[in-house]
C-alpha cells in the first residue's frame, strides 16, 4: 500500500501541471465593469487612432467600463505590419498578412492576451472594428439605431484566430438622391446650416465612421446640382479632419 505522502505528491504535481497547461493555453476574456488595457504605437496612422476611439466607445457601451493604455499589463496588443514594434516583440506569426492589402489577424496569444494585427493602417483599423462587432456592436449601430446589448462577460477561447482580407479591391457606397433625403435631414436637423445644400462635417463624419465599421474604402457623394459640393464642405468637426482622419479613397 502507497504511502500517504506519495499520493499527496503526485496530487501537487498534477496540479502544478494544470496550472502550467492554463498558463501556456489561455483564453482572452472581457468582464463587464473591467477595464480593458490596451497597447499600441504612436507611430500608428490616424486611421487606426479613429477605430481605437470607436471601439472605447463601443465597449463602454457593451460592459460599462473604459479603454486605458497600459504597457505593463495588457489585455489587447494592437500594431501594423512592418510600423509596430510591439508585433515583433509578442512573437506571433504574422506572416499570413504579408503582400495582402487592407487584411487582418485576430489571434489569441498564449498568455491570454488578444494580438490585432494589421497588413496597413487600415486592416489594423478593421480588425479593431472586427473586435467591437464580435463584442456585438452593428455597423449599423448609429445610422440604424441598433443598440448594442450589455454583456456581463466575452470570451475568446485560447485556440481562436481568424485572418480576413478584402476579395474587392474598392468598397464603398454612391450616395443617390441626396437633395431630398440626406441634405434636409443634415441642414435642418443634425447640424442646422443657412448655407444652401448643405451637407454638414459632422454629417460626413459619421458617414465615414460607417463606412469604416463596413470596411469600406470609397465613398462615392452624388454631388446634385442642388447640393453643395463634397469638396467645398468643410472639414473640421470636434473629432478633425474627416477626410484625412479616416483615409479613405474619394471617387468624385
Amino acid at each position: 500500500m502507497k504511502h500517504k505522502s506519495e499520493y499527496m505528491k503526485k496530487g501537487v504535481v498534477g496540479l502544478v501541471l494544470l496550472l502550467m497547461a492554463q498558463l501556456c493555453c489561455a483564453q482572452f476574456s472581457l468582464h463587464s465593469g473591467k477595464l480593458v488595457t490596451l497597447a499600441c504605437d504612436r507611430t500608428e496612422e490616424k486611421v487606426v487612432r479613429t477605430a481605437l476611439k470607436l471601439f472605447e466607445r463601443d465597449y463602454l457601451s457593451v460592459f460599462s467600463a473604459s479603454v486605458v493604455t497600459d504597457t505593463q499589463h495588457v489585455d489587447i496588443i494592437v500594431g501594423t505590419l512592418g510600423k509596430s514594434s510591439l508585433l515583433k516583440k509578442t512573437g506571433a506569426d504574422t506572416s499570413a498578412l504579408e503582400g495582402r492589402k487592407q487584411a487582418f489577424l485576430l489571434t489569441v496569444l498564449p498568455d491570454g492576451k488578444l494580438l490585432i494585427a494589421g497588413s496597413d493602417a487600415h486592416g489594423t483599423a478593421y480588425g479593431i472594428m472586427e473586435l467591437s462587432r464580435l463584442i456585438g456592436v452593428s455597423p449599423w449601430e448609429w445610422w440604424a439605431d441598433v443598440t448594442p446589448e450589455k454583456k456581463t462577460s466575452f470570451v475568446l477561447s485560447a485556440e481562436y484566430q481568424t485572418l480576413q482580407s478584402p476579395s474587392v479591391e474598392y468598397r464603398g457606397i454612391f450616395i443617390n438622391d441626396e437633395d431630398w433625403g440626406l441634405m434636409p435631414w443634415s441642414s435642418q436637423t443634425y447640424e442646422p446650416s443657412d448655407i444652401k445644400g448643405h451637407i454638414g462635417p459632422k454629417t460626413n463624419a459619421r458617414i465615414f465612421e460607417l463606412l469604416l465599421r463596413l470596411r469600406a474604402n470609397t465613398y462615392w457623394p452624388a454631388m446634385h446640382e442642388c447640393t453643395l459640393p463634397f469638396f467645398l464642405t468643410e472639414g473640421k468637426n470636434e473629432t478633425g479632419n474627416f477626410r484625412t482622419q479616416l483615409s479613405f479613397a474619394c471617387l468624385c
